[in-house]
């Protein structure tokens, strides 16, 4: 029984702590990259790379050739029958149909550069695919700030929604009794009344969207977040304004792109130069290497063999040419990617500043209006307002308090859209 105690103890325990969890912005955007199916992409751009670059240490490696061939000529090497008859001799002739097989090896000794070139021409491709996965994660980003911010609005909403029926509920506690003091009449009761009933029907509208956010950010975080989940609302970091250096994942991309041209080119180069190789044959055929030796032998050959196909630099000025074309056209790409990017962070600047002194003002009409509901209140006693006067006004510092927590978490989405737009 202890036992089943404890067990039931821990359980509680780690129940409250589910439902206590707290997250923070920047822990949903982890886990919704971790989370997220393309980040598998990641392993198979790796092995690839590793693949990539085994094959292109093999280059170093002997390689070797089997070749076999069966031929049968129209004539052949002959030496004259008189030649024969002076020596005293019968010179043997060859057959009209040959055969070979050769097994060869080659070694590489120099290559002008084109495994090196290869090499990193592979790093770079990899580089690439890397930064456009990269590209594509950091889009989660956005979608998991809008559903946070998203969250945290309908919080404040709720809460200012709280307090709006509280203050609609001691407007109708005070209204019954003014009725069975003949100051108010039922009508003014129903009034207040039907304000309470649209507040709770806009507390169950708000309810439902939050818990479409909840489901949205929890398939995106692979976590489990409901009402009972404490979003940690995170702080205005205004010091952004004064930095918007750019180090999006994007700018990374460019760069790998420029680097990939650039092996390009010195792959180009290195392929157009001379090659030198060591390489030893060994075969067995009729005839073998000594031609008037009837029947198969065995034979081999080794050396150092040097080719240089010299019909590529036919087409390497316009092959190098392309390749600048290409990394001109990444520089129109990055140098319209920036100037987009700069117009953003431009328009986020300013709408944040906008929001600061909105938010000052918004401070100062929310005690006006209570003062003015004050006065209202006061009025009503006094019977020189009606509950019509009293209702608009309650509905006027709600709308004011609305707006403020509005304004507050627009602020926080658009400092968060800034470090979003600049990564930093």
């Amino acid at each position: 029984m202890k036992k089943l105690i404890f067990i039931g103890f821990l359980v509680l325990l780690c129940q409250m702590g589910v439902n206590s969890q707290s997250l923070t912005i920047e822990t949903c955007q982890d886990k919704a990259k971790a989370n997220y199916p393309l980040v598998k992409q990641y392993g198979l751009i790796e092995q690839t790379a590793q693949y990539n670059l085994t094959n292109s240490n093999l280059g170093y490696v002997p390689q070797l050739t089997l070749s076999a061939k069966g031929t049968y000529q129209s004539d052949v090497t002959s030496i004259p029958a008189v030649l024969g008859k002076k020596l005293g001799v019968t010179l043997p002739s060859l057959s009209k149909d040959q055969y070979q097989a050769v097994l060869e090896a080659s070694q590489v000794i120099w290559d002008g550069g084109v495994i090196s070139s290869q090499k990193k021409l592979n790093n770079a491709g990899t580089e690439i695919d890397k930064q456009k996965v990269e590209v594509d994660l950091y889009a989660l980003k956005d979608r998991v700030n809008q559903l946070f911010f998203g969250i945290l609005l309908i919080n404040e909403q709720l809460k200012q929604n709280d307090i709006l029926k509280n203050d609609l509920m001691t407007n109708y506690d005070r209204l019954k009794a003014y009725k069975q003091n003949g100051i108010a009449n039922q009508s003014d009761i129903d009034a207040v009344s039907v304000e309470q009933l649209n507040a709770n029907q806009r507390e169950e509208d708000l309810k439902s969207n939050r818990k479409t956010f909840f489901i949205m950010l929890s398939a995106l975080t692979n976590t489990t977040i409901s009402d009972q989940t404490e979003l940690t609302k995170p702080m205005a970091d205004l010091t952004i304004l004064n930095d918007t250096t750019n180090h999006r994942p994007e700018l990374s991309l460019f760069d790998a792109q420029y680097k990939m041209y650039d092996s390009q080119k010195s792959l180009l180069t290195a392929g157009n130069l001379p090659k030198i190789g060591a390489f030893i044959q060994g075969g067995y055929g009729q005839p073998g290497l000594n031609m008037f030796s009837v029947g198969f032998s065995p034979f081999y050959i080794g050396g150092i063999r040097l080719s240089w196909n010299i019909s590529s630099l036919y087409t390497q000025k316009n092959s190098l040419t392309k390749l600048e074309i290409n990394k001109k056209t990444v520089d129109i790409q990055k140098e319209t990617f920036l100037f987009n990017n700069k117009l953003v962070t431009r328009q986020q600047q300013t709408e944040i500043e906008k929001l600061q002194s909105t938010l000052n003002n918004d401070d100062e009409i929310i005690r006006l209006r209570q003062n003015i509901k004050k006065a209202t209140t006061a009025k009503l006693e006094n019977g020189t307002a009606n509950e019509s006067d009293l209702i608009r006004d309650i509905n006027a510092e709600n709308q004011a308090r609305q707006l403020k927590s509005l304004h507050d978490i627009q602020l926080l989405m658009n400092v968060y859209q800034l470090k979003n737009n600049i990564n930093n």
